[in-house]
């Protein structure tokens, strides 16, 4: 059965940084495409960032790009979100989810493209 875990969430102080990870298992082969979402208490859930088996198609939010970065090492099967510059508004849930097929980036924000998700992993940006 396919699992995914996110883990590296926490609180930190604005301007601060986390990493998050998600470990995947159970794929009978390695996902395509794999991304980040977060939801805020009271609001929809929102894409963040999404990559893709091979580098150079990486997909980010207007909100976190030049701030967040994520990365996959595929021997690993685990993808990270490296997010630095930490505002208060990045508070959330943050979750982990994976696509078996390739499709373009363009279509990548959208949580109806991603068949697999994790349990989620806290992020607080507080003084």
């Amino acid at each position: 059965q396919v699992q995914l875990e996110e883990s590296g969430g926490g609180l930190v102080q604005p301007g601060g940084s986390l990493r998050l990870a998600c470990a995947a298992s159970g794929h009978s082969s390695s996902p395509w495409h794999m991304a980040w979402f977060r939801q805020a208490p009271g609001e929809e859930r929102e894409f963040v960032a999404a990559d893709s088996l091979r580098g150079g198609n990486a997909v980010y939010a207007d909100s976190v790009k030049g701030r967040f970065i994520i990365a996959r090492d595929n021997a690993k099967n685990t993808v990270y979100l490296q997010m630095d510059s930490l505002k208060p508004e990045d508070t959330a849930v943050y979750y982990c989810a994976s696509r078996l097929n390739r499709i373009l980036a363009a279509y990548l924000r959208s949580g109806e493209q991603y068949t697999n998700w994790g349990q989620g992993t806290q992020v607080t940006v507080s003084s």
